[in-house]
């Protein structure tokens, strides 16, 4: 069963993402962002980090693409209202590919009971 995740910047909801994607022995969980706004991609990631202080890791403007360091103002949020929280985060990618949002370092047992498939599907690799 997919859920869905919450992103808000600053407290404004900039998106949602299913974190689809995991490496469980890292805490490590990441997933693609379906913006809740048009204004949503390169430039205003630029902007945010600019207005915010946070460090951007990669920025090629002919691509328009991006990559910061830890967004200290970033929630990531699942329906029942509990924060998925790691030591870091980051949002990547570009306006025409889309962008993807990793947090690093979820500890356990969240990690285990707010993403069982993911953890299912790592244990059946060594199977």
């Amino acid at each position: 069963m997919k859920r869905e995740y919450n992103i808000y910047l600053s407290d404004e909801l900039v998106g949602k993402t299913e974190l689809e994607y995991a490496d469980p022995p890292m805490g490590v969980i990441f997933g693609k962002i379906t913006s809740t706004g048009s204004d949503f991609g390169y430039d205003f990631l630029k902007d945010y980090c600019k207005d915010h202080e946070v460090e951007i890791r990669a920025d090629y403007r002919g691509d328009r693409f991006i990559a910061t360091a830890k967004l200290p103002s970033l929630k990531v949020v699942n329906s029942e209202g509990v924060e998925i929280r790691g030591v870091g985060n980051q949002i990547s990618g570009r306006d025409q590919e889309g962008f993807e949002i990793s947090i690093e370092g979820v500890p356990y047992p969240l990690f285990e009971t707010e993403f069982p498939e993911q953890v299912k599907a790592y244990h059946k690799k060594f199977e």
